[in-house]
């Protein structure tokens, strides 16, 4: 298969820095949130698509017991492998050494080797750029240092082919690498709510939409054609956004505890309304929102079987309307970017995607209209806010961890 140019700019990057080509380059897909807003913390439900934005890693073994961490512009990181520690220094590479630490947990054993890390993920918009920088470093170590993964630690390691190839990773352990990448990002400080993103990087199919059961832990990929996924980003990476997820997690957990469920998932919308006047007001919001969401990814779920993609735009839509006015997790800019996209014809459904407070927007467009849609919403932005914007569709791509992500 033809090297992408971004497959081609880690391999030079290796090759500049240390002097010869890399013997391995794997990489892994970003993740879109399509629906389902704070699900991985309520055991919710999330509608996900692998994308064409990549992270990628470049390697090669050393034999001294040392590794070595590079990054475009970027001070090297060098670490002996019995100290893969967090270095406030290097956060870059913290990412990467979470990763070898999970991985030394799971008695997973490995020795010296060179990387360079490379990404063409846009940062700051939540296409999951720390869930495919994770699963690219971990499927990188199973490529230099072959093991298996199973639910306690390593397992039998895979055989290379003739060709000095590892059979593509089976599905039951590429959920299993989605915990080894969501615990490292969990370690590393990022959040504890990559595994959707984590999961979507490993199993995505093209032209498919997933599925993700956050209770269950199961993945069900739907046939999405014929229609275009559009990222608009407003150039807003609110500060106060990972405070703000936060926060509404937290009335989450308390409205879970004040009504004694489990969790969210466990309340119907009827029974949360109903038991309103037990729970703190913004308790209720932040919990009413979630309900909702999994109320609004199963029927989009089924509007998917049946093809009705307008009836899915349509649920897009109104989970911004409930993050919007339910949690006032958007923001002007988020809001102005879904009234232009929902002003076009041929725009089906719109919403702020990854919990809001800035970031990215994710419109659902009618594939004959999406040329003439980003023209629009490039022109009116522009018009309404002087910033420019370069729209862009999100090809729906195979997870890594297959023969095509090697």
């Amino acid at each position: 298969m033809p090297v992408l140019p971004d497959a081609q700019a880690v391999q030079d990057l290796f090759k500049q820095h240390f002097g010869f080509r890399p013997a391995h380059v794997t990489r892994a897909p970003g993740a879109l949130e399509v629906l389902g807003s704070y699900a991985a913390g309520n055991e919710g439900l999330a509608l996900m698509a692998a994308v064409d934005r990549y992270a990628y890693v470049a390697a090669s073994p050393r034999t001294d017991g040392k590794i070595e961490l590079i990054d475009a512009d970027r001070a090297p990181e060098i670490l002996w492998i019995s100290e893969p520690k967090a270095n406030a220094s290097s956060p870059w590479a913290n990412v990467f050494k979470a990763v070898l630490r999970e991985l030394r947990q799971r008695k997973v054993h490995f020795s010296g080797f060179n990387a360079a890390v490379h990404s063409d993920i846009p940062t700051g918009i939540r296409l999951g750029e720390d869930a495919a920088a994770a699963v690219a470093a971990a499927l990188m170590m199973r490529t230099l240092f072959p093991f298996g993964l199973g639910d306690s630690g390593s397992t039998v390691p895979p055989r290379r082919d003739d060709r000095g190839h590892l059979p593509p990773l089976p599905a039951p352990d590429r959920h299993h690498f989605a915990r080894v990448a969501a615990s490292a990002l969990a370690g590393a400080g990022r959040g504890a709510d990559h595994w959707p993103l984590c999961l979507t990087s490993l199993l995505g199919k093209k032209w498919n939409l997933l599925s993700l059961d956050c209770r269950f832990k199961s993945v069900t990929p739907t046939p999405f054609l014929g229609t275009a996924l559009i990222v608009c980003d407003s150039g807003v990476c609110a500060a106060e956004a990972a405070v703000g997820m936060a926060e509404i997690q937290e009335h989450c957990l308390a409205a879970a505890r004040g009504l004694r469920a489990k969790s969210l998932r466990s309340l119907e919308p009827r029974t949360l309304r109903s038991a309103r006047e037990q729970l703190e007001p913004r308790d209720f919001a932040c919990a009413d929102h979630v309900v909702g969401e999994v109320q609004r990814v199963a029927a989009a779920e089924r509007a998917l079987q049946h093809e009705d993609h307008r009836q899915l735009g349509n649920y897009v839509s109104l989970s911004h309307e409930s993050l919007r006015d339910g949690v006032a997790a958007s923001s002007p800019e988020l809001d102005l970017l879904v009234a232009l996209a929902r002003s076009h014809d041929g725009c089906l459904g719109a919403r702020a995607f990854g919990g809001g407070f800035g970031g990215a927007t994710v419109s659902v467009v009618a594939y004959h209209s999406a040329e003439a849609f980003m023209t629009h919403m490039a022109q009116s932005y522009e018009a309404k806010t002087g910033k420019k914007l370069k729209p862009f569709v999100c090809q729906i791509v195979d997870g890594a961890g297959g023969p095509e992500n090697r």
